[in-house]
Protein backbone atom coordinates (compact mmCIF):
# COMPACT_ATOMS: atom_id res chain seq x y z
CA UNK A 1 0.00 0.00 0.00
CA UNK A 2 1.56 3.22 -1.33
CA UNK A 3 1.74 6.41 1.61
CA UNK A 4 -0.51 8.84 0.50
CA UNK A 5 1.73 11.22 2.82
CA UNK A 6 5.19 10.64 3.31
CA UNK A 7 7.76 12.91 5.39
CA UNK A 8 11.10 12.69 5.75
CA UNK A 9 12.97 14.97 7.93
CA UNK A 10 10.80 18.24 7.41
CA UNK A 11 12.72 21.14 9.11
CA UNK A 12 11.26 24.75 9.07
CA UNK A 13 12.55 27.94 10.74
CA UNK A 14 10.34 31.55 10.52
CA UNK A 15 12.68 34.05 8.66
CA UNK A 16 14.24 36.30 11.94
CA UNK A 17 14.25 33.21 14.27
CA UNK A 18 17.15 31.55 15.55
CA UNK A 19 15.19 29.08 16.79
CA UNK A 20 13.72 26.48 14.13
CA UNK A 21 10.06 25.65 14.40
CA UNK A 22 10.38 21.93 13.14
CA UNK A 23 13.82 19.88 13.56
CA UNK A 24 13.67 16.67 11.71
CA UNK A 25 9.99 15.74 11.28
CA UNK A 26 9.33 12.24 9.65
CA UNK A 27 6.25 10.46 9.41
CA UNK A 28 3.88 8.23 6.77
CA UNK A 29 -0.24 8.04 6.58
CA UNK A 30 -1.32 5.26 4.37
CA UNK A 31 -5.08 5.53 2.51
CA UNK A 32 -7.86 6.03 4.80
CA UNK A 33 -6.07 6.37 7.66
CA UNK A 34 -6.75 9.04 10.07
CA UNK A 35 -3.35 10.73 11.60
CA UNK A 36 -3.68 12.61 14.73
CA UNK A 37 -0.82 15.37 15.09
CA UNK A 38 -1.04 16.96 19.12
CA UNK A 39 1.12 18.42 21.28
CA UNK A 40 1.30 21.43 23.37
CA UNK A 41 0.99 24.83 21.78
CA UNK A 42 4.01 25.84 20.05
CA UNK A 43 5.40 23.00 19.49
CA UNK A 44 5.36 22.20 15.93
CA UNK A 45 1.72 21.13 14.87
CA UNK A 46 0.40 24.16 12.79
CA UNK A 47 4.06 25.09 11.25
CA UNK A 48 3.60 21.20 9.76
CA UNK A 49 0.51 21.58 8.12
CA UNK A 50 1.15 24.92 7.14
CA UNK A 51 4.05 23.31 4.86
CA UNK A 52 2.18 20.45 3.85
CA UNK A 53 -0.42 22.67 2.66
CA UNK A 54 1.69 24.89 0.76
CA UNK A 55 0.82 27.96 2.73
CA UNK A 56 4.74 28.26 4.49
CA UNK A 57 7.57 27.55 1.40
CA UNK A 58 11.46 27.26 2.32
CA UNK A 59 11.32 23.83 4.20
CA UNK A 60 13.89 21.31 4.49
CA UNK A 61 13.85 17.52 4.09
CA UNK A 62 11.43 15.61 1.90
CA UNK A 63 7.32 15.68 1.57
CA UNK A 64 5.70 13.86 -1.01
CA UNK A 65 1.92 14.13 -1.15
CA UNK A 66 -0.02 11.11 -3.46
CA UNK A 67 3.34 10.25 -5.06
CA UNK A 68 4.53 13.39 -5.93
CA UNK A 69 7.02 15.57 -4.43
CA UNK A 70 5.13 18.64 -2.69
CA UNK A 71 7.04 21.21 -4.58
CA UNK A 72 6.27 19.27 -7.52
CA UNK A 73 2.68 20.14 -7.32
CA UNK A 74 0.98 22.84 -9.29
CA UNK A 75 -2.18 24.76 -8.38
CA UNK A 76 -4.02 21.36 -8.67
CA UNK A 77 -3.04 20.58 -5.53
CA UNK A 78 -5.78 22.06 -3.95
CA UNK A 79 -8.41 19.76 -5.94
CA UNK A 80 -6.96 17.03 -4.25
CA UNK A 81 -6.63 18.15 -0.63
CA UNK A 82 -9.58 19.52 1.68
CA UNK A 83 -8.27 22.11 4.09
CA UNK A 84 -10.28 23.45 7.20
CA UNK A 85 -8.36 24.96 9.95
CA UNK A 86 -10.49 26.21 13.14
CA UNK A 87 -10.75 29.70 12.30
CA UNK A 88 -14.21 30.42 10.19
CA UNK A 89 -13.67 30.87 6.38
CA UNK A 90 -16.41 31.98 4.21
CA UNK A 91 -18.07 35.12 3.43
CA UNK A 92 -20.46 36.48 5.66
CA UNK A 93 -22.64 38.47 3.63
CA UNK A 94 -23.56 35.20 1.76
CA UNK A 95 -25.54 32.27 2.80
CA UNK A 96 -24.44 29.27 3.36
CA UNK A 97 -25.46 27.65 0.00
CA UNK A 98 -23.83 30.65 -1.80
CA UNK A 99 -20.86 30.22 0.21
CA UNK A 100 -20.99 26.51 -1.20
CA UNK A 101 -21.91 27.29 -4.71
CA UNK A 102 -19.01 29.90 -4.88
CA UNK A 103 -16.12 27.72 -3.90
CA UNK A 104 -17.40 25.20 -6.16
CA UNK A 105 -17.29 27.25 -8.91
CA UNK A 106 -13.46 27.06 -8.44
CA UNK A 107 -12.78 23.78 -8.88
CA UNK A 108 -12.77 21.70 -12.47
CA UNK A 109 -13.50 18.67 -10.33
CA UNK A 110 -17.20 17.52 -9.60
CA UNK A 111 -18.26 18.79 -6.57
CA UNK A 112 -20.66 17.85 -3.90
CA UNK A 113 -24.55 19.28 -3.80
CA UNK A 114 -24.68 21.94 -1.81
CA UNK A 115 -27.81 21.28 -0.02
CA UNK A 116 -27.22 17.53 0.62
CA UNK A 117 -24.04 18.43 2.21
CA UNK A 118 -24.96 20.86 4.33
CA UNK A 119 -27.67 18.59 5.39
CA UNK A 120 -25.13 15.75 5.85
CA UNK A 121 -23.75 18.45 8.81
CA UNK A 122 -27.34 19.46 10.03
CA UNK A 123 -26.90 22.84 8.56
CA UNK A 124 -29.83 22.36 6.21
CA UNK A 125 -32.16 24.36 7.70
CA UNK A 126 -29.55 27.16 7.82
CA UNK A 127 -28.60 26.63 4.07
CA UNK A 128 -30.28 30.50 3.21
CA UNK A 129 -29.34 31.97 6.39
CA UNK A 130 -26.28 34.54 5.84
CA UNK A 131 -23.02 33.01 7.26
CA UNK A 132 -22.64 36.02 9.62
CA UNK A 133 -25.75 35.30 11.59
CA UNK A 134 -23.68 31.78 12.27
CA UNK A 135 -23.45 30.68 15.71
CA UNK A 136 -19.28 29.55 15.85
CA UNK A 137 -20.05 25.93 15.88
CA UNK A 138 -22.38 26.42 12.59
CA UNK A 139 -19.27 28.07 10.97
CA UNK A 140 -16.93 25.45 11.79
CA UNK A 141 -19.24 22.78 10.45
CA UNK A 142 -19.57 25.15 7.23
CA UNK A 143 -15.68 24.86 7.10
CA UNK A 144 -16.11 21.14 7.23
CA UNK A 145 -18.55 21.47 4.15
CA UNK A 146 -16.30 23.78 2.26
CA UNK A 147 -13.50 21.36 2.59
CA UNK A 148 -15.48 18.11 1.43
CA UNK A 149 -16.92 20.01 -1.35
CA UNK A 150 -14.47 18.84 -3.93
CA UNK A 151 -13.97 15.15 -2.42
CA UNK A 152 -10.33 15.77 -1.91
CA UNK A 153 -7.95 12.94 -1.30
CA UNK A 154 -6.57 14.36 1.50
CA UNK A 155 -8.02 15.98 4.48
CA UNK A 156 -6.16 18.25 6.48
CA UNK A 157 -8.23 19.28 9.59
CA UNK A 158 -7.37 21.54 12.25
CA UNK A 159 -9.81 21.20 15.15
CA UNK A 160 -12.77 20.28 13.38
CA UNK A 161 -14.83 20.02 16.30
CA UNK A 162 -14.11 23.52 18.09
CA UNK A 163 -17.14 25.43 19.81
CA UNK A 164 -19.75 22.45 18.92
CA UNK A 165 -21.97 21.23 21.42
CA UNK A 166 -21.54 17.23 22.20
CA UNK A 167 -24.11 16.36 19.37
CA UNK A 168 -22.52 18.41 16.76
CA UNK A 169 -19.00 17.50 17.92
CA UNK A 170 -20.31 13.83 17.69
CA UNK A 171 -21.95 14.11 14.06
CA UNK A 172 -18.74 15.72 12.86
CA UNK A 173 -16.74 13.08 13.61
CA UNK A 174 -19.34 10.37 12.25
CA UNK A 175 -19.02 12.50 9.13
CA UNK A 176 -15.08 12.29 9.06
CA UNK A 177 -14.93 8.72 9.67
CA UNK A 178 -17.09 8.00 6.94
CA UNK A 179 -14.28 10.48 5.11
CA UNK A 180 -11.83 7.95 5.70
CA UNK A 181 -14.12 4.88 5.54
CA UNK A 182 -14.72 5.55 1.72
CA UNK A 183 -10.38 5.41 1.63
CA UNK A 184 -9.79 9.34 2.53
CA UNK A 185 -6.80 10.51 4.20
CA UNK A 186 -7.22 12.74 7.36
CA UNK A 187 -4.83 14.88 8.79
CA UNK A 188 -5.72 15.83 12.14
CA UNK A 189 -4.31 18.38 14.43
CA UNK A 190 -6.40 19.08 17.81
CA UNK A 191 -6.62 19.30 21.46
CA UNK A 192 -9.54 17.60 22.05
CA UNK A 193 -8.17 14.15 22.99
CA UNK A 194 -11.33 12.48 23.17
CA UNK A 195 -11.93 13.57 19.35
CA UNK A 196 -7.97 12.11 18.90
CA UNK A 197 -9.31 9.02 20.82
CA UNK A 198 -12.32 8.19 18.98
CA UNK A 199 -11.39 8.87 15.48
CA UNK A 200 -7.09 8.74 15.04
CA UNK A 201 -6.08 5.03 14.06
CA UNK A 202 -2.17 6.59 14.89
CA UNK A 203 -0.81 9.63 16.69
CA UNK A 204 1.79 11.58 16.55
CA UNK A 205 2.74 13.62 19.91
CA UNK A 206 5.39 16.38 18.65
CA UNK A 207 7.11 18.40 21.29
CA UNK A 208 9.63 21.40 20.46
CA UNK A 209 9.59 20.14 16.97
CA UNK A 210 10.25 17.11 16.96
CA UNK A 211 8.38 13.69 17.13
CA UNK A 212 8.44 12.29 20.93
CA UNK A 213 5.71 9.37 20.19
CA UNK A 214 3.88 7.95 17.25
CA UNK A 215 1.79 4.89 17.73
CA UNK A 216 -2.07 3.97 18.07
CA UNK A 217 -4.01 5.52 20.81
CA UNK A 218 -4.32 2.06 22.65
CA UNK A 219 -0.55 1.15 22.37
CA UNK A 220 0.19 4.50 23.39
CA UNK A 221 -2.68 4.27 26.64
CA UNK A 222 -1.03 1.05 27.38
CA UNK A 223 2.67 2.57 27.56
CA UNK A 224 1.63 5.60 29.61
CA UNK A 225 -0.92 4.58 32.10
CA UNK A 226 -1.71 2.05 34.66
CA UNK A 227 -4.97 0.29 35.05
CA UNK A 228 -6.66 1.00 38.08
CA UNK A 229 -9.89 0.18 39.92
CA UNK A 230 -11.40 2.69 42.48
CA UNK A 231 -13.15 2.24 45.53
CA UNK A 232 -15.43 4.85 46.97
CA UNK A 233 -16.27 3.91 50.54
CA UNK A 234 -18.08 5.75 53.54
CA UNK A 235 -15.32 6.56 56.28
CA UNK A 236 -17.09 8.76 59.79
CA UNK A 237 -20.29 9.56 57.05
CA UNK A 238 -17.97 11.02 54.12
CA UNK A 239 -17.38 9.61 51.29
CA UNK A 240 -13.15 8.98 50.83
CA UNK A 241 -11.54 7.19 47.46
CA UNK A 242 -8.96 4.70 46.92
CA UNK A 243 -7.50 3.41 43.83
CA UNK A 244 -5.90 0.53 43.69
CA UNK A 245 -3.22 -1.42 40.64
CA UNK A 246 -5.10 -4.01 38.89
CA UNK A 247 -2.67 -6.11 38.88
CA UNK A 248 -2.42 -8.00 41.93
CA UNK A 249 -5.77 -6.68 42.85
CA UNK A 250 -6.89 -10.21 44.13
CA UNK A 251 -4.30 -10.37 46.90
CA UNK A 252 -4.54 -7.05 47.82
CA UNK A 253 -5.28 -7.19 51.47
CA UNK A 254 -6.85 -3.58 51.73
CA UNK A 255 -9.12 -3.94 48.67
CA UNK A 256 -10.30 -7.20 49.76
CA UNK A 257 -11.37 -5.62 53.37
CA UNK A 258 -13.00 -2.70 51.80
CA UNK A 259 -15.30 -5.54 49.71
CA UNK A 260 -15.98 -7.49 52.92
CA UNK A 261 -17.29 -4.39 54.81
CA UNK A 262 -20.40 -2.39 53.98
CA UNK A 263 -19.01 0.69 53.26
CA UNK A 264 -18.55 0.32 49.99
CA UNK A 265 -20.23 3.26 47.55
CA UNK A 266 -18.99 2.34 44.43
CA UNK A 267 -16.48 0.80 42.59
CA UNK A 268 -15.00 0.85 38.96
CA UNK A 269 -12.51 0.45 36.99
CA UNK A 270 -10.03 3.18 34.76
CA UNK A 271 -7.32 2.65 31.86
CA UNK A 272 -5.30 5.47 31.11
CA UNK A 273 -7.06 8.15 28.46
CA UNK A 274 -5.39 9.81 25.59
CA UNK A 275 -5.08 13.29 28.25
CA UNK A 276 -2.84 10.66 31.09
CA UNK A 277 -0.40 9.98 27.48
CA UNK A 278 -0.76 13.70 26.79
CA UNK A 279 0.59 14.84 29.97
CA UNK A 280 2.99 11.93 30.61
CA UNK A 281 4.77 12.84 27.13
CA UNK A 282 4.85 16.55 26.64
CA UNK A 283 4.73 16.97 30.81
CA UNK A 284 1.94 19.36 31.00
CA UNK A 285 -1.83 19.08 30.94
CA UNK A 286 -4.42 20.32 28.84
Amino acid sequence: MSDVLAVEELRFSYRGSRRAAVKGVSFAITPGEVFGFLGPNGAGKSTTQGVLTRLLNGYGGRVEVLGRPLDGWGPDYYERIGVSFELPASFGKLTARENLEAFASLYSVATENPIELLERLDLGDAADMRVRNFSKGMQMRLNLARALLHRPDVLFLDEPTSGLDPVHAAQVRAVIRAQADEGRTVFLTTHDMHTAEELCDRVAFIIDGRIAELDSPRALKLAHGARTVTVEHLLNGEVRREDFALEGLGDNSRFLDLLRSDRVETIHSREASLDDVFTAVTGSSL
